[in-house]
């Protein structure tokens, strides 16, 4: 192992911090952030930092977090269980269109995206009626379900349901996109929608009101935790388990009707390849490490055990990375899941233009105007860099390159 893969700063009265970021800027605020979050007592080892490293409302997106004991619900966040399916198909780039908006179109027709004031009436991002494979991944959620809105009735007032098979606004995308062999794959990003939203939200309120008369005394209010042995942290491990769920029978059923549009308008039969991967990056569970069972909580990072395969997207105009983990102990088999951003939404609407945009996205087929402006690929970081800074963590398998985006 080379002694500079990582960068560690210590300091008094704190957990180490490993940080992945060679080559890669960090902003002071996400510094300090990190270390208000080492400053917690339950850290187990060391906080494990990742090239993609950014600011987070709670805590640092792009930090894996140990811990043992107790379990913060803003580390995790309200995106629960967000994260990336990819499949790859038998189809090459010729066998697709010379003009990919109908393809666009299609997969568009396919998947409730994007989201409207329910005042008007119907939300567009939500099923008025889901289809028959939405009520199949229902009903494997549905019991459980029940529990937790029994407990909590609050979350029955949720887009939960309808939400399922649907996309999102944001940063979460459906791409087709073309390896280094041209072969054509479909990917995409989503998480647990509106009832995981609220689950988050619900916890997180739950554990500052848990923690009242010690709140002054936390580096961050939203740094608020559930000592494991209480009430609310086992219905907060309940919740979270089934939101992470939910995301990953969203992320099923969207990919099953991309690949059915993509069936409707390439004619030539296709097959789908068994590299399917399906990964969260915003979420937590039981692992074992150093010789210990700690939950993990990783925000904004993927799992990248020895052999376990994965997915790095970049920015909507460049690349992403179908990667083999390598099992790294000292980051608790972790990598950075895209290319993090470099400055926020609003800076980026100030600072660039549907023009920049539009030159930035030249090469895919995706929208170009006011609304995605900040998602341009210049308020990322430079994705080649993230993944040099992380050459000790994963192996690249693929490097794909985007022909078709779909935002909410």
């Amino acid at each position: 192992m080379q002694h500079n893969e990582f960068q560690l700063l210590t300091a008094q009265n704190s957990a180490p911090i490993k940080m992945w970021t060679h080559g890669v800027p960090v902003e002071p605020e996400a510094r300090e952030q990190l270390q208000n979050t080492a400053k917690m007592p339950f850290i187990f080892q060391h906080l494990a930092v990742m090239p993609d490293v950014h600011l987070g409302k709670g805590s640092t997106i792009g930090s894996v977090i140990p811990t043992k004991g107790a379990i913060i619900p803003a580390a995790v966040g309200v995106d629960i269980g967000c994260g990336m399916i990819a499949v790859r198909t038998s189809l090459v780039a010729s066998d697709l269109p010379d003009n990919l908006s109908g393809l666009r179109s299609a997969i568009e027709q396919a998947v409730p995206h994007g989201r409207t004031s329910t005042r008007s009436g119907r939300d567009k991002g939500a099923w008025e009626t889901p289809p028959q494979e939405v009520d199949n991944h229902w009903s494997m959620l549905a019991a459980r379900f029940k529990r937790l809105t029994d407990n909590y009735p609050q979350l029955l007032k949720t887009n939960n349901y309808q939400h399922l098979g649907t996309l999102g606004t944001g940063n979460h995308f459906i791409e087709i996109c073309l390896d280094e062999q041209q072969r054509v794959w479909v990917m995409l990003h989503s998480g647990s929608r509106g009832v995981g939203n609220a689950i988050g939200t619900l916890f997180i309120t739950l554990a500052q009101q848990d923690m009242q008369q010690h709140i002054a005394n936390l580096p961050d209010k939203n740094l608020a935790y559930f000592k494991e042995g209480s009430k609310h942290y086992d219905d907060y491990m309940e919740a979270v388990s089934w939101a992470q769920d939910f995301a990953r029978h969203n992320r099923e059923v969207m990919m099953s009707r991309v690949l059915a549009a993509l069936s409707r308008i390439v004619t030539k039969p296709f097959m789908t390849q068994q590299e399917a991967v399906n990964c969260h990056h915003n979420y937590v569970q039981k692992e074992t490490h150093f010789g210990e069972e700690v939950l993990v909580t990783r925000k904004g990072a993927v799992s990248a055990q020895k052999g376990q395969m994965g997915i790095i997207p970049g920015s909507m105009g460049a690349k992403s990375f179908i990667v083999r983990g390598l099992g790294n102990e000292e980051s608790f088999c972790s990598c950075s899941h895209g290319a993090g951003r470099t400055m926020s939404r609003t800076a980026a609407k100030k600072r660039f233009t549907v023009d920049d945009q539009i030159r930035a996205t030249a090469h895919v087929e995706c929208r170009k105007d006011s609304d995605v402006i900040d998602e341009i690929p210049m308020a990322y970081k430079d994705i080649d860099a993230v993944m040099a800074a992380q050459a000790s963590l994963v192996e690249i398998v693929h490097t794909l390159r985007q022909v078709v985006c779909i935002k909410g």
